[in-house]
């Protein structure tokens, strides 16, 4: 079956609970003790010591090396996270470490960590995180966060928890399996604002996710502004499923989103599908059709139906100007051509169609991204294939890179079990130990580790209408998508995860992120 097919916060609540199925309030269990370290993904290597915890206290001050904009800026990020959530002034300085401070320090000796690794001490008169880049120090801040008090995501200036702002003495090595780690967000088939997109952002840079994958347009809808070729929104991005106004996001906000993630070490990659899932660009050129029936508005669910002609210059001349615009604004390597579920095209046209599509991406300066189909034309080495179909031959790569997305196990938009109201079940019903038990060095016989940038988990959009709906099929199953990414295979216990996630549901509730409250996971 294909992916679709049916019978067919600052993270701040938007929209009622009620509106995104069922949400029974998990009763707190009041005599089990937490995990004494309940971090997500689970660090590489986490000693835990005998001796007393570091305590923030009111006169904590975080300091950093003289002259480093970027561990200016994260510790900036860590001393608003502190002052408005205790109350405390939490300065930034450069300079000796003072007992009872935070120190963020950047080593250009650590290669051992990499680009995303960092190192975490706690004892009980300093805390110190250390990092070879600063997106490895953005990490150690997540997990620092974690291992605060959930009270830390409160906005409320807790004084009265003076005495519980405390850290386990730990001795932390962490660093990434997989470089990619990722989730998809559809704003095509239903519009998110630039506010939601950011509060997911949010949410994955919480469990050190650093990809996400913007599906900007499908058969429903336009979302991005082309300045070249205004009609593309003015008519094609007006609509959306069911028949609700849709909406568009100018180069500006797609600017800010961009600026937003990367301050959270997320990578925006641009997604336009194409030849298929096209229909909403069509309305507004109806002459580059080829589909299987003329362009019209389209508010449904169907697939497949739609093609851009794939033997008209104009076509490419198209092309060449959306990709050329949305390259410019996006700092990130990597643009996302879609390639899937083409029904009214040959083989030949198709392979053709993506060859030509691939050199016009690799013109303006990005790598080319496509969906598991794309594997049947002649990819460059460098071009990365997403694989979502289980069970498909995946021997014929050329050579190319390969995320992983297997649609049984990591499509987030998959109802959890048949009495959940959103999502679909085509592929599977995806509870959150489906999305964890799995090795994705062994998913195909045919690719090796070393060829698996990594995993995404994609959220499609048919279903759901608003960020609240979106976090009810996300959360908690892209927070175990992450360990999934993370973590080392010999590390991961799925018990044990369950464990440490429980603990996260009061930090969601402070945070506003509606979630499932699965019966698999004995919830706080």
């Amino acid at each position: 079956m294909t992916r679709y097919d049916l019978s067919r916060l600052a993270l701040l609540g938007v929209a009622t609970i009620a509106a995104c199925g069922p949400r029974t309030a998990p009763v707190p269990v009041v005599n089990r003790a937490a995990p004494r370290v309940a971090v997500v993904p689970a660090p590489v290597s986490l000693l835990v010591g005998n001796g007393a915890p570091f305590a923030l206290r009111d006169s904590v001050i975080i300091v950093i090396d003289a002259g480093n904009a970027d561990a200016a800026r994260i510790a900036n990020t860590l001393a608003t996270l502190v002052k408005v959530s205790t109350a405390f002034p939490a300065a930034v300085r450069d300079g000796a470490l003072p007992r009872g401070a935070i120190r963020l320090r950047l080593d250009a000796n650590r290669s051992d960590l990499g680009d995303e690794g960092y190192t975490l001490n706690a004892v009980a008169d300093s805390l110190v995180i250390v990092a070879r880049a600063p997106a490895g120090l953005f990490h150690g801040i997540q997990t620092l966060r974690q291992m605060l008090p959930y009270q830390i995501e409160s906005d409320m200036g807790r004084s009265d928890l003076a005495q519980s702002w405390t850290v386990p003495p730990v001795s932390i090595t962490d660093a990434p399996r997989f470089a990619w780690r990722g989730a998809m967000l559809d704003v095509a088939r239903h519009f998110f604002t630039v506010d939601e997109v950011k509060q997911y952002i949010d949410m994955l840079a919480l469990y050190k996710m650093n990809r996400l994958h913007l599906h900007l347009a499908d058969d429903q809808g336009w979302r991005i502004e082309i300045k070249s070729r205004p009609t593309l929104t003015s008519i094609g991005g007006v609509m959306q499923v069911g028949g609700a106004p849709g909406g568009f996001y100018t180069q500006d906000d797609y600017a800010e989103i961009v600026r937003y993630a990367a301050e959270r070490y997320v990578t925006i990659v641009p997604e336009i599908d194409m030849p298929a899932h096209i229909n909403a660009a069509l309305l507004a050129f109806p002459q580059l059709s080829c589909g299987k029936r003329a362009p019209a508005p389209y508010m449904g669910t169907e697939v497949g139906f739609s093609a851009i002609c794939p033997d008209s210059t104009d076509s490419y001349r198209l092309i060449d100007d959306f990709v050329r615009e949305i390259a410019a604004i996006t700092p990130g390597p990597y643009f996302h051509i879609g390639g899937d579920e083409v029904q009214a095209l040959t083989d030949q046209q198709y392979a053709s169609f993506i060859e030509r599509v691939q050199d016009i991406v690799a013109r303006h300066g990005k790598t080319m991204v496509g969906w598991d189909e794309i594997r049947h034309a002649r990819l460059l080495p460098t071009s990365v294939v997403q694989v979502w179909r289980p069970g498909q031959d995946t021997t014929s790569m050329g050579g190319a890179k390969v995320i992983l997305s297997p649609a049984n196990k990591l499509y987030v938009d998959m109802q959890y079990a048949p009495q959940t109201e959103l999502g679909l079940h085509w592929a599977a019903y995806v509870e959150p130990d489906t999305v964890y038990n799995w090795n994705p060095a062994t998913l195909s016989a045919t690719i090796k580790e070393s060829d698996i940038l990594g995993i995404e988990a994609p959220l499609w959009a048919e279903t759901i209408r608003n960020i609240t709906a979106a976090m009810f099929l996300a959360v908690p199953r892209v927070p175990t998508a992450a360990e999934v990414a993370w973590t080392p295979q010999a590390a991961r216990n799925w018990d044990d995860f369950r464990q440490r996630i429980a603990t996260h549901a009061p930090r969601w509730r402070i945070l506003g992120i509606n979630y499932y409250p699965t019966p698999q996971i004995p919830w706080y």
